[in-house]
């Protein structure tokens, strides 16, 4: 159904239960499942968030400058796209990290046709870095990227299993949607990305489903065409 996709993973997910540090189990168990979906032929980049190490909006409550903050930030979520590649490449799959603002030799300087090239070639793309830019989180960077190489939805994977009407952890009586419209989601003030990333979705038709990464194949079935977690469209 999806043939090329942007995945975009918060840094917490690589955080293990406390969502702090890479927690090596956590990164091996994502690493599987996106092995598994690429050798079934999707064509799978990656955003990561940097939340486990260090967010730069946080930071700013404890004194840190807002613009410091975020360039701090960005360099956590490099550290997690390079540890989550060399997971990758653990199970036999090519995996190259991209970054928005010159790195080498950490890592190499993203351009859309570069990056394009490794998920043609049967690999997966890295992108970090965000948007190179402050005051834009990894949502805002994961849209972009998702636009700019043309994906066919973007995969938000979380802890939960889509889209609620409250926050299921804190209300049980939340109810799960199958899917919505972006007029929706804006109208009932659904968490499904932050405002400017889910605005480039919909000025860019760019569908997203919110799905639970925890849940082993749940990628594998996004490209069988299974229903799985809330899809979010035009």
């Amino acid at each position: 159904m999806y043939k090329r996709v942007l995945l975009k993973l918060s840094g917490e997910s690589l955080g293990g239960p406390q969502g702090k540090g890479i927690d090596e189990a956590s990164l091996n168990k994502a690493a599987a499942e996106i092995a598994q979906a690429v050798r079934s032929g999707m064509q799978i980049a990656i955003v990561n968030g940097g939340g486990n190490i260090f967010r730069g909006l946080s930071g700013v409550g404890k004194g840190f400058d807002r613009v410091d903050g975020d360039k701090m930030g960005m360099l956590a979520t490099v550290i997690n796209s390079l540890g989550l590649a060399m997971a990758i490449r653990s199970q036999g799959i090519r995996a190259e990290v991209f970054t928005a603002t010159p790195m080498e030799p950490v890592a190499r300087y993203y351009v859309r046709d570069a990056a394009v090239r490794v998920l043609e070639e049967g690999g997966v793309a890295l992108i970090a870095g965000g948007t190179g830019n402050p005051f834009f989180t990894t949502d805002s960077g994961a849209a972009l990227r998702a636009l700019e190489i043309g994906a066919d939805a973007l995969l938000k994977g979380t802890r939960v299993d889509g889209v609620y009407t409250a926050d299921p952890e804190k209300d049980p009586t939340a109810t799960k949607y199958d899917e919505l419209t972006f007029s929706k989601a804006l109208a009932d003030h659904l968490k499904v990305m932050d405002a400017t990333a889910f605005a480039l979705c919909e000025q860019g038709n760019m569908p997203i489903i919110v799905f639970d990464m925890n849940e082993p194949g749940n990628l594998k079935r996004i490209l069988d065409g299974e229903k799985v977690g809330t899809l979010v469209h035009v």
